[in-house]
Parts: C-alpha cells; structure tokens; sequence
C-alpha cells in the first residue's frame, strides 16, 4: 500500500508541475445526442495558464464554450472511438489561445476517456501571422521606398544641375563681361580716333576688338560642343595617320620640358570622325597633362582597338561593340577621387583664378557624344591621369585626306549672282559687302518665303546662302529643298550660329551643300563662296 501511495504522489508531483496544459475528458451522452459532451475530470495547474479557464475540473464543455463545443467533440470524439491518436492545432476563440495539442484515449473505448496535451502558441502564431502580413506588403513598401528614393534622387539631381546651371551662367557672364569690354572698348576707342582725325592708332584698336572676337568665338565653340550642338564634318579615317601632326602640335604647344610619346596600335579600325575637333580635343588634353606637371613631365598619346561586351558597355555608358580610342596619360598630380566626377562639368576648374576657363574638358565631353562616342577619365593622385575618348569603329572605306590650299585666289565668275537669305539684316548686310567687293552680284530676303519667291522667278542665281534657323515658317533645309525643287543644281551654302543638327546633321546633306559656322571671317566667306562656283 505504501509503495502505491508513493507512486501516486509521484504521479501527482509530474502531474501538476508539467509546463504543458494536461486533461482528462470524460464523454458523456447529453441533449444533443450519445456522447456529444464531456467533462473535465482531471487538470494540472499549467491548464488554466494555456487555456485561459480556471477551475476547468468538474466544468462542462457546452457550459465552459457553447459556441464551439461541435469543433471540439468531433475532434475528441474521433480519438474516442478510433483508438488513434491525433496532433493539431486550433484557436480556443473564447480566450483567444491558439493552442498546440496532442490527444490519445486513455484505456478502452468504455471508459469514454481522453487525454489532452497540449501548450499555449499565442505569440508564435501572432508571429507568423505578421510575417505573412508583412511578405503580403512588401511589394507594397519596396515600391514606396523606391518611389520617395526616386523623388530624394530628382530633388538631388534638380538641386546639381541648378548649382550647374548656376555655375555655368556665372562662368559665360564673366568671360563675356571680359570679351564684351575688349570688343565695345575697341569700338569706341576707334569712334574717338575718327572724330580726332588721328587714323594712325586705328589698327590696334581694330586688332583688340578683333581678338577679342576670336576669343569669343572660341569660347561659344567650347560651349556648343559640350551641349553636342557644333557643326561636325566627319569622315572616316585611321586615326594613327594624324598622330604625326598631332604629336608636333603637342610639342611646340606644351613647351621643351614635357616629353611627347605616341604609342600606335598595329592595325587600328577606321573610325567617322570630324579630324579638326579630334584634334582640338586631344590639344585640350595634352593642355591639361601640360598644367598637371609644372615641373616637367611625360604625355604619352596612345591609339587601339577596343571590342565592349555587355558589362564593358555598360560600365562605359554605350552601345556593345567595336571602338576605337585614343588616350592621354600624363606623370603629374592626378585628381582626386572627390572631385573626379566634376571635371566635365563647364566652368569647373582646379586651377587658379585667371589660368584656366574650365571649358576644355567639358568640350571634350561633349565632342565625344555627339560623335557617337564617349570619354572616360582616370586618375590616381600622384600618379597622373589618363582620358581615354571611345568613338565607334567604322566599317566603310576610309576616304583620301584632302589637303586644302593655304591661300585660294578669289575670283569672282562674271555675272555670278548670290542669294542671300537672313533674318539678320547686319549679317545679310555684311555678306552682301563681303562678296560684292569681289565683283558678285547679292540679292537678299529676310526670311524662307521672301526667299522663295525669289528662286520662283526668272532671275538668274549661281549661289544660295542661308541661314539655316529662320522665321516665317521655312527653315534653311526646307528653303534649300525647294530651291533644288525649282533648281536642281543651284550650289547652296548654309550658314548658322549653331548648326540646328536636327535640320543638317540628321538629314542628308547632298553635293554641292556646304556649312559655314557662325561667326566666320570674311576672308573665309570668300574663299568657301568661291570654291563653290569654281567646282563643276
């Protein structure tokens, strides 16, 4: 007797200090059929701490949850009658425990009884319900974070190209300022001579104002080829037969104390492109090799074929394929890291006030692009710095360079007669000037359709001349268009401040079609009017 005492207070001591809930549930037959209730006949203490019920012993199930007592007889009433054990887990909804539990029947079917094991997996589930709440807004959130990212990049990038434009604005008032001063100066100056009768300081008046136009000219030519809008003449060419000239223009540009190296790749590709800016290009960049080392120095020109995969193409900004560069790599200081991807921009400049405009590379830059082409940079301070210009391989025949005369005597054919078109009556005024002192015959229109009705008529014309942005709803290619129209092998040469490359560019310009970039000299005006009528 002792020794089953002592196992029952055993079995007791187990009983009540198990962490999981434990039961015992007795079937029993109610109103609502054989054995569609039950009652607790035994319970631990840990009962009520997963359940949520108190004093469970004794409490019957339609009393403790009438609303859910069909659920949970058929479940223990499965086990009852089928001897086999089951794990589940459900919601107790009167407490709001969801609970793991594992039944089997104690002894058999005829004592009517189960056993329930089971614990509390409130927080798991409430866990695992937020996880899939959260899964289920992902997208949702990752498409917000984007969105307010994008709009944190657009207002950064608004707030860059305002400081750009700002920078750009500031650095064209300031240049302009100087070129202005020294242009209306001169003018003035000149005025002043005249009405004192003292012609003989007129030529240095004249020299300074016309420097000073140059410089200008120079300067908008820096700026239209860092937006992509200057008048290019490609032509394809290897680019390994101007490193000759390249090379010595270099020399005589940066001074005895810089070495000049040229490194010629063995049968490099053809490449289409315009070799006076190729060339300008490459000056700029030996320039800035040349201020990188102002205690002497190596440059080293270097041409070769390139073929860019996908991942080379993308990292280098283009289109996968075959490219030709030509790079410049120089021992001096290098640039820093910070400011690196800055150094395209106009106007930035490393150097001091007065010693450099900051327009060399960006025009760099931009010549490169509008060549189908692109420039990458890359330096290491105190190192030196390499610029590698990318321009597409082109696969047509490369054309013969044609070397053209120093000096071309101008002739006027007799009776040649030149139709000028342009809204600006100072340049019509002045290209009329230009060409009748050398004996041609100038008519002038002041826009498309004026000028129109004039190639309409009888008049005899060897040579148009307009300007390519004009008013009046014809622009120069269209006016150009219906003067091939009317004559097919009227000679035409347009003329324009920037080269509007959706109208010559991108179209097709035809033969006996030239361009003439604004501002010219006159000297050159002449001469390309007069190789136009002279060439059959």
């Amino acid at each position: 007797m002792a020794s089953l005492a002592g196992d029952a207070e055993r079995y007791r001591a187990l009983f009540e200090t198990m962490d999981e809930g434990f039961c015992i549930i007795e079937f029993f037959d109610g109103p609502h059929g054989p054995l569609s209730d039950y009652v607790h006949i035994e319970a631990n203490a840990a009962y009520e701490r997963h359940a949520g019920i108190p004093n469970v012993v004794g409490q019957k199930l339609r009393e403790m949850v009438p609303d859910e007592a069909d659920g949970w007889v058929e479940l223990y009433g499965g086990v009852l009658h089928s001897g086999q054990p089951i794990r589940f887990q459900r919601e107790l909804v009167a407490t709001g425990h969801h609970l793991e539990v594992h039944s089997f029947r104690v002894g058999p079917f005829e004592n009517r009884q189960v056993a329930v094991l089971f614990k509390d997996i409130t927080d798991r589930i409430e866990a695992e319900r937020a996880q899939r709440l959260l899964n289920e807004t992902l997208e949702t959130r990752i498409a917000e974070a984007l969105a307010e990212r994008e709009e944190a990049e657009n207002a950064l990038r608004q707030a860059q190209k305002m400081e750009a434009v700002g920078q750009l604005t500031g650095g064209l008032a300031h240049d302009f300022n100087n070129l202005l001063a020294g242009i209306s100066g001169a003018f003035e100056m000149i005025g002043v001579r005249l009405a004192q009768g003292r012609t003989g300081d007129i030529e240095k008046y004249l020299a300074a104002g016309q420097g000073a136009t140059r410089r200008a000219a120079a300067l908008t030519h820096r700026l239209l080829a860092f937006s992509r809008r200057q008048t290019l003449s490609p032509k394809s060419i290897v680019i390994n037969r101007m490193l000759g000239d390249v090379s010595e223009l270099v020399r005589r540009t940066v001074g005895p104390q810089i070495e000049v190296q040229t490194i010629a790749a063995g049968g490099l590709w053809p490449a289409m492109v315009d070799v006076n800016q190729l060339e300008n290009a490459i000056l700029n960049l030996c320039i800035n090799a040349r201020d990188a080392m102002p205690h002497g120095g190596k440059i080293t020109i270097e041409t070769a074929n390139r073929w860019l995969d996908e991942r080379a193409a993308r990292d280098h900004d283009l289109t996968p394929g075959q490219y030709v560069t030509i790079c410049t790599s120089d021992t001096g200081a290098g640039i820093d890291k910070a400011i690196l991807d800055r150094v395209f921009d106009p106007f930035f400049t490393t150097k001091p006030i007065g010693q450099g405009t900051g327009l060399g590379l960006s025009m760099v830059y931009g010549f490169a692009r509008q060549s189908n082409g692109h420039v990458r940079i890359y330096s290491e301070v105190g190192h030196g710095t390499m610029v590698c210009i990318y321009l597409p391989r082109h696969r047509g025949e490369c054309e013969e360079e044609v070397i053209l005369p120093g000096e071309l005597t101008v002739e006027a054919d007799a009776g040649a007669t030149v139709l000028i078109i342009d809204d600006e009556p100072s340049v019509r005024m002045l290209v009329g000037d230009a060409l009748g002192d050398i004996g041609y015959r100038c008519l002038e229109a002041g826009d498309g359709p004026a000028g129109v009705r004039i190639l309409e008529s009888k008049t005899r014309i060897d040579l148009l001349v307009t300007d390519v942005g004009l008013p009046g709803g014809l622009n120069g290619r269209q006016v150009a268009d219906a003067a091939r129209a009317l004559r097919p092998d009227l000679k035409i040469l347009f003329v324009t401040g920037y080269a509007e490359n959706a109208v010559l560019n991108h179209g097709h310009i035809e033969p006996g079609m030239e361009v003439l970039t604004k501002p010219f000299a006159v000297g050159e005006l002449r001469r390309r009017v007069a190789t136009m009528l002279q060439t059959d």
